[in-house]
């Protein structure tokens, strides 16, 4: 069995004196600090510096925290702090342990940053008392290292992402350290276990640098974690053979781990530093094998050893609260917990008004270097606009309406190539995708730069170089967290992907919403910029992948975020593609989803009508509609580039079969412009909305994604009750693209018969055209079967109607 006893084959070299005895003295104090303050963050509700006997009115009524995981973070923390003063490190921390919140709150109070950030938790006896009162507490801070706490780019609420993230915000920031500790609980997770390999990826030349710690405690909530019992050679051989050199501190006696940590920590420093020299001043392109560090403590750590006779420290016991203290729990309890809190010996640390003894405080870095007040934490300090070109540059030229076709990503992409040209030096903008960037006809930015690849090339690969605008890695999760990490620490980029598989996100997505829309109340978070999604391969053209790549439903998970941060888009052609990405690239702390078309299809609006229509976000088209400023007998509305193709198509029939009904075209660009003006900012008034759907005429609303999203957006409106919407229903396969909208009846003809259902007045003329109708759609499906593809009408059909855009 492995216990915590055993020690991996390599362990870091053994500086035994590396501390001096008064250096080990105070560091040790330092620690002893952060852990008396983590434990009051959970227990204590007056009586901070336990100043008297503690009694049961000094103990919150609800006690709630993770003690198991803090005071090994507090250790690290500790040492951190040394060497980034030894080495003079530009160096934050990300917490990947999902609870960890105490530790990087100590950490922070005992440098300062948290009393500045937060005047009213100050730093003497009555700030204790504050800062251990909001813990857990209605009103006061989570027990994870969200949002609220300096210095954090990473919310531990879900795990899984803090590898991801610290690669993100090194790219192209050279000087930056980030230390990124991994649980070994988190390190089971699929996104975890994957961005090992993020040092593929990583140029030592022109980027920062991330020193992972793995803390090894053994156990997550009540089950052992497996990176813990597993052999020490095989953890040894699972992390070399990821590409790290891995650097091990194990123990449990205090004095003998803070000198195998500052020993660990000197060795893996002075490794990074090495590194960057060799491939900065010596230019040496070959791939480095970066330092790790592996810390294996037990759980709990100076806690309790034993609760009723049981052991703690050490188990799995440590992982939350490891004592129950309150009127209902045994009395011993309380007394257990006042010899526990003095074993740190507060009076040893804390002068008489409360403070850190000024020899401990000395120990803190200074200014930004403190890793609570390092800028890039808190990145929309660093934030520069990005140089953009003038999109309408880059038009495609619609003399009138359908009569050219172009691909709108392909379109779009000549434009994002010189966005990564004129952001170049230094980079500020990155594009991220899963191995789909030439996929999504984007391939024009490979004309301004390359695929960062920092692993081994072969003659025959394209567009691979160690520095490059472009990362891909066929990860969904890592491209997320890289770009997650990249854009919270300063800069700009771009997600591009499939539409069926960014679902593999959307935890992430959540959790990114949800840090957008908790800073917005943080005075002191300023804002950064939006992370874009440009979601392509869509369903309505994924006939030759089939029902696997069917999915429109990203664009429903995202609507359920605060109108506050999500914005979706769904531009009918290039041109409007091209002013939704230049409004959504200059936009801040937003989630934009932008969904596209790649394929070469038909273009509808100039530039300048473009402009205005998505400036308006939705729009009567007057040139698709017959009803010439009357009230219609029908409003024809759609969302997205299919849905649109499909509905002029179906426009065009009505118009040449019953030219006498009066139809309106509207199209929808902002999808959150259907909802009320009091649910979301993009919102219409009831009377604009109105205008433009009418009251009571039937509405005929074909849609990209599933129907019902239509109806949850629109549900309290007048003219609910004739809102009739077709989209994607889950009906899917290996077909043609047209069968793709008949067998979810959003094609033509099932919209015309929608609207002769809605108008009676049609009577026989309806009747008959109905009948033409579904017999077309008969010979459609026996036209596909025997050819393999659509019929010529379909295929080779023109917007045959007048007027400009």
């Amino acid at each position: 069995m492995v216990t915590t006893t055993d020690l991996a084959p390599t362990p870091a070299p053994a500086f035994d004196t590396l501390l001096a005895p008064e250096d080990l003295r105070l560091i040790d104090a330092y620690w002893r600090a952060a852990n008396y303050i983590a434990v009051g963050q959970m227990y204590l509700y007056d009586n901070p510096l336990l100043r008297e006997p503690l009694t049961l009115a000094h103990i919150k009524p609800l006690l709630l925290g993770h003690w198991g995981t803090t005071p090994g973070q507090n250790f690290i923390y500790t040492h951190l702090n040394r060497v980034i003063g030894k080495y003079d490190l530009d160096m934050f921390y990300v917490c990947g342990p999902g609870h960890g919140g105490p530790a990087v709150v100590a950490g922070t109070y005992l440098e300062g940053t948290y009393s500045e950030v937060y005047p009213a938790i100050s730093q003497d006896e009555e700030g204790l008392r504050r800062l251990f009162r909001q813990f857990s507490f209605p009103g006061g801070i989570s027990s994870h290292a969200g949002p609220q706490t300096p210095g954090s780019i990473h919310e531990g609420g879900e795990l899984g992402y803090s590898l991801s993230h610290a690669f993100g915000a090194v790219f192209d920031n050279p000087d930056l350290l980030v230390a990124c500790v991994i649980g070994d609980g988190e390190a089971e997770t699929g996104p975890l276990a994957t961005a090992w390999h993020a040092n593929k990826f990583l140029d030592p030349a022109t980027d920062g640098a991330v020193l992972p710690i793995l803390h090894l405690n053994g156990y997550k909530i009540s089950n052992p974690t497996v990176l813990a019992r597993i052999t020490p050679e095989e953890l040894d051989q699972l992390l070399r053979g990821y590409g790290w050199t891995p650097y091990y501190v194990e123990g449990h006696e205090p004095a003998l781990m803070h000198q195998a940590m500052a020993a660990a920590l000197d060795a893996a420093v002075e490794n990074i530093l090495a590194i960057q020299h060799n491939a900065r001043i010596q230019t040496d392109p070959t791939r480095p094998r970066w330092p790790l560090l592996v810390l294996r403590s037990p759980k709990g750590w100076t806690g309790p050893k034993e609760v009723d006779g049981l052991a703690n420290e050490g188990t799995f016991r440590a992982h939350q609260v490891p004592l129950a203290v309150s009127a209902d729990a045994p009395a011993a309890h309380l007394a257990q917990l006042e010899d526990w809190l003095r074993s740190y010996r507060p009076e040893e640390l804390f002068d008489a008004a409360g403070r850190l003894l000024p020899e401990l405080a000395e120990l803190a870095p200074r200014g930004n270097r403190r890793m609570g007040a390092n800028p890039h934490a808190n990145g929309g300090l660093l934030l520069r606009p990005l140089l953009l070109p003038d999109f309408a540059d880059y038009a495609v030229d619609v003399p009138s309406p359908g009569t050219v076709e172009a691909s709108d990503t392909g379109t779009v992409g000549k434009f994002l190539r010189d966005v990564v040209a004129r952001n170049s030096e230094p980079r500020n903008f990155r594009i991220f995708g899963p191995d789909e960037t030439l996929s999504n006809k984007l391939g024009a930015v490979f004309e301004a730069t390359n695929r960062q690849w920092d692993a081994a090339t072969a003659p025959h690969d394209e567009f691979l170089a160690t520095s490059g605008s472009v990362v891909e890695m066929l990860s969904e999760h890592q491209c997320e967290g890289w770009l997650e990490g990249y854009l919270l620490t300063g800069r700009h980029g771009l997600f591009n992907s499939y539409e069926a598989f960014i679902h593999i996100v959307d935890s992430m997505f959540n959790q990114h919403a949800k840090w957008l829309k908790t800073t917005l109340e943080i005075p002191w978070r300023r804002n950064i910029a939006s992370l874009n999604y440009l979601l392509t391969s869509t369903v309505w053209r994924q006939d030759h992948n089939g029902f696997t790549h069917q999915d429109p439903g990203f664009i429903d998970h995202v609507v359920n975020k605060k109108a506050s941060v999500v914005r979706v888009y769904l531009p009918p052609d290039a041109n409007c593609l091209l002013s939704v990405m230049d409004h959504c690239l200059r936009s801040r702390h937003y989630v934009n989803v932008i969904v596209a078309a790649k394929h070469p299809a038909p273009q509808w609006l100039s530039m300048d009508a473009a402009i205005r229509h998505c400036t308006q976000g939705i729009g009567i088209w007057p040139w698709a509609s017959s009803d010439a400023g009357q009230e219609p007998d029908a409003v024809m509305a759609c969302c997205g580039d299919v849905p649109t193709l499909e509905t002029l198509a179906a426009v065009s029939i009505l118009r040449e079969h019953l030219p006498e009904l009066k139809i309106r075209v509207v199209n929808v660009v902002d999808l959150l412009r259907l909802q009320r003006n009091t649910e979301h900012p993009h919102g219409l008034s009831d009377a604009d909305y109105d205008a433009l759907f009418t009251r009571n005429k039937p509405v005929v609303f074909a849609f990209h994604g599933y129907p019902w999203l239509v109806h949850r957006l629109t549900y309290n409106r007048a003219n609910n009750p004739h809102m009739h919407v077709r989209g994607y229903k889950e009906e899917g396969t290996i077909t043609t693209a047209f069968d793709m909208t008949v067998l979810n009846e959003l094609d033509r003809f099932h919209l015309v018969m929608d609207v002769l259902d809605r108008v009676p007045r049609l009577g026989n003329r309806g009747a008959h055209l109905k009948q033409l109708l579904q017999d077309k759609l008969v010979a459609h499906k026996q036209y596909i079967y025997r050819y393999g593809q659509d019929m010529p009408e379909i295929r080779d059909w023109q917007w045959a109607g007048r007027g400009e855009a």
